[in-house]
């Protein structure tokens, strides 16, 4: 007994020390050369954060006719905004949050896997979690997934604990709780509508299948979750802010197929995006899957195993009909399948030792690997978008041209880096012609070419002098952030039409 309490004890401790490895070099660029590229390190941290970076810096969290995401996810910007308030505005901050959020990902997976397995199996998890190079890589940068998926596993624990409630009203409790942790999901990232039949699964096995029973809870839940997110609405969107809100929706539409065959092959991609997690667990999952139809069935009787194949094909689904292929969004995925890979090894240990062993060989060889790529990491830690930001902002300050105001598709990370005041060039309520016409930004940069309509409008009132180029990445289209002078053009000389686009942008 007091052996096992040591190897537990030095568990944890392992645990902690890979968990603190996260915490190192929080400035640091998304890794260079890594096997995943993602457009997010560009944009997504100031982007979904702006809200509480323009409170502080401005006074207000929206510009009109700007990119304003706050209107939709209001959760996490007034996450940040109350860390701000302590540490000032900051990219660090900002990433100690994600990581205090990370941490809870962390517990709650133990807490999950534990309900229905013993403790190695759940530090099992928790291990794989914290030593993976995927989640590394995503889970430090400041962006909406982790948080999303705390809210969804915070949910599943209330909802398999249900079933062990002593009373109705410690029951209705539970289940209002879990509708207002399903509206802070839609409200952190609107795209939790394909994970929420994960909870309600759960829900439904808590009342042990009975049809009645599950109307009732599920129409508690509903009733939870729906009020809160309709009075935010009705009372706090719609009135004033309803453009900003549509226009989250408008700006994240893509191209779909438009055949059968294409519609094919998007899903697979979709399916197949899930090696990007771990391409070894993902085929061990596969193996303790194939295994469950004829040979494991029991793991079709643990409801934990059930939520998480549900909640991963939701997500897999969504990425898959909106044809944007993105790493980050199978954060929302590698929870799951990490609870799917040690619930089924478990599960194998238990019917024959020597296949669960060998599963168990897989895994460690995994995270083998996950650390040797962790370390590659942090022995080629960059800072290159930081040092990039730093020096435009100081060239902006030591060369003055009118208004301090920068426009760039990542001037929304620029600012929370060095609070130099930016809008948005490809996103916004206002046609950019109007848009620049209302704020007359100084500056624009923009990642290695300008944009041919980008540059089109920007003529329509200014000339462009090339000032400054500043290294940053490893994606050989966006590795190089250029600064451009902006000088407006005399009046006689301007093809844009002020009144016209006024009339165009009205109400917005």
């Amino acid at each position: 007994m007091k052996r096992t309490r040591i190897l537990t004890f030095a568990w944890i401790a392992g645990i902690c020390v890979l968990y603190g490895i996260h915490l190192l070099h929080l400035r640091a660029d998304f890794p260079n050369f890594s096997p995943w590229m993602d457009y997010s390190k560009y944009t997504d941290e100031g982007w979904y954060g702006s809200a509480a970076a323009r409170h502080f810096l401005n006074g207000s969290w929206r510009v009109p006719g700007d990119f304003n995401p706050a209107a939709a996810l209001p959760v996490w910007p007034l996450l940040e905004g109350m860390v701000f308030r302590f540490t000032g505005v900051s990219l660090a901050a900002a990433r100690l949050l994600v990581l205090a959020v990370f941490a809870g990902n962390l517990l709650l997976t133990y807490a999950l896997i534990r309900t229905q397995q013993k403790q190695p199996v759940a530090l099992l998890g928790v291990t794989i979690a914290a030593a993976s190079a995927f989640l590394y890589a995503f889970g430090r940068l400041a962006i909406l997934e982790p948080l999303l998926v705390f809210w969804m596993l915070l949910s599943w624990l209330l909802a398999l604990r249900l079933s062990r409630a002593s009373s109705k009203g410690q029951r209705y409790v539970l289940l209002v709780a879990i509708g207002f942790l399903v509206c802070l999901q839609i409200l952190t990232k609107t795209t939790a509508i394909f994970v929420i039949p994960a909870t309600v699964y759960l829900i439904l096995h808590a009342a042990q299948y009975r049809v009645k029973d599950f109307v009732k809870d599920a129409a508690i839940m509903a009733f939870a979750g729906l009020v809160p997110w309709g009075v935010y609405y009705f009372v706090v969107v719609r009135p004033r802010f309803l453009a900003d809100y549509h226009y989250l929706f408008d700006a994240n539409k893509w191209e779909q197929p438009t055949t059968l065959g294409g519609w094919i092959a998007t899903f697979w991609y979709a399916l197949h995006g899930a090696l990007w997690i771990d391409t070894i667990l993902c085929l061990l999952a596969v193996v303790l899957l194939a295994l469950s139809f004829f040979w494991l069935r029991g793991l079709w009787r643990n409801p934990l195993i059930v939520a998480s194949l549900l909640a991963a094909a939701g997500y897999i689904f969504f990425t898959g009909w909106h044809n944007n292929m993105q790493p980050r969004y199978y954060q929302i995925v590698a929870f799951p399948l990490i609870i799917v890979v040690c619930t089924g090894t478990a599960a194998l240990l238990e019917k024959r030792r020597w296949m669960g062993v060998a599963a168990l060989a897989v895994i460690v060889v995994s995270i083998g690997f996950n650390l040797r790529l962790i370390a590659h990491f942090m022995r080629h830690t960059d800072h290159g978008f930081v040092i990039a930001a730093r020096r435009l902002t100081r060239y902006i300050d030591q060369h003055p041209n009118g208004n301090r105001l920068l426009l760039s598709i990542s001037g929304a990370n620029i600012t929370l880096i060095t609070h130099l005041p930016s809008i948005c060039d490809d996103f916004g309520t206002y046609d950019l012609p109007y848009r620049i016409h209302a704020y007359q930004p100084g500056w624009y940069a923009a990642w290695n070419e300008i944009d041919p309509g980008t540059l089109e409008d920007l003529k329509t009132q200014y000339s462009l002098q090339r000032v400054a180029r500043y290294h940053a990445f490893d994606d050989e289209d966006r590795n190089v952030l250029i600064l451009y002078k902006l000088v407006p053009l005399p009046p006689e000389k301007r093809t844009y039409d002020a009144a016209v686009e006024l009339a165009a942008n009205a109400g917005k």
